[in-house]
């Protein structure tokens, strides 16, 4: 059976994950352990005993996901779990797979992503910046409508998560209106996020060129997966490209849609989460209920998707 692995980003974090598959599986402890060295604090204790307002602080919350997502990784792979065909990682989580894929050394990424956290909680003023969720609204309206309220105060259409569910960003100001005007216009839901920052709008410009520096400072290597990145929801032809595409993400928008959809194209027939949370196995469903897709966060999931891999009923 074809099947991509896909890493979450932010938004799946909370205080207490992979506990059990930490139980289970030492590699785990010994990944947070690593990570612990590269970043200068413990953030398994984070991860584990919170409080939850720093966990959600971007500069956190990054490192946290990232390194969470290559622990469930090593843990699929010390339990027999397959290679992929297919990798991806939703914003963030892109990292994550660009490490699943061998074009980024972990402990090397995890120091880029460090500094991609700072960079982005940085870029904007505390208060300033930050996002929302609209449901139920055609995602060109949606697009249009954010275009036509967009001036000095910005507000943009970033995520297009799956049909009819996009998260726009921007300045506060212009989000609040942005959701009371979607409302207007027919949305079944629209409502701010618990983030502070702007992610992926055109307000993180700034971060692109030091971003850059970073990573192209950090070590790479051709894949030896085919990733599907968020950029423009394809695969990238060669090394080269992959960074050029990454360099400029930070302030570009998510395709999700379009990355799930390439999947299929090439053949998917299951797509298999591993890291913290459901939200992008909610999201496959969401854009194609035939598309079977399965979390992987502790052992019992684990077990789970090995089974469906193995055919097992």
């Amino acid at each position: 059976m074809k099947f991509a692995a896909v890493f979450p980003g932010q938004g799946s974090q909370s205080v207490g994950m992979l506990a059990a598959l930490a139980a289970a599986y030492p590699l785990v402890g010994e990944t947070f352990a690593e990570a612990a060295e590269v970043l200068g604090y413990d953030l398994w204790a984070l991860i584990q005993n919170g409080p939850d307002d720093q966990l959600k602080q971007t500069e956190y919350t990054q490192p946290a996901m990232f390194v969470s997502g290559v622990a469930v990784l090593r843990a699929w792979r010390a339990a027999g779990g397959p290679e992929p065909d297919l990798l991806a990682g939703h914003s963030l989580g892109e990292y994550t797979a660009l490490v699943a894929a061998g074009v980024f050394p972990f402990r090397e990424a995890c120091e880029l992503v460090a500094t991609r956290g700072r960079l982005m909680a940085d870029a904007v003023p505390a208060g300033e910046g930050g996002m929302a969720a609209v449901l139920g609204m055609q995602d060109a309206a949606l697009d249009a409508l954010c275009q036509s309220l967009s001036g000095e105060r910005i507000v943009e259409a970033v995520n297009f998560n799956a049909p009819g569910q996009v998260v726009i960003s921007g300045h506060v100001d212009a989000l609040e209106r942005a959701v009371e005007a979607a409302r207007e216009a027919g949305a079944k839901r629209a409502m701010l996020l618990p983030v502070s920052v702007p992610n992926h709008s055109s307000l993180m410009r700034g971060v692109v060129a030091p971003l850059a520096d970073k990573i192209d400072a950090t070590p790479a290597s051709e894949p030896g997966i085919p990733v599907v990145q968020n950029a423009e929801g394809k695969v990238c032809d060669g090394l080269a490209a992959m960074l050029a595409a990454l360099r400029g993400h930070v302030a570009g928008p998510v395709y999700w849609t379009d990355t799930i959809n390439e999947m299929k194209a090439r053949g998917v027939q299951l797509v298999v989460e591993l890291g913290p949370g459901k939200v992008l196995t909610g999201l496959a469903k969401r854009i194609d209920r035939r598309l079977p897709s399965l979390c992987v966060e502790d052992p019992a999931s684990l077990d789970k998707a090995l089974a469906a891999l193995r055919g097992d009923t």
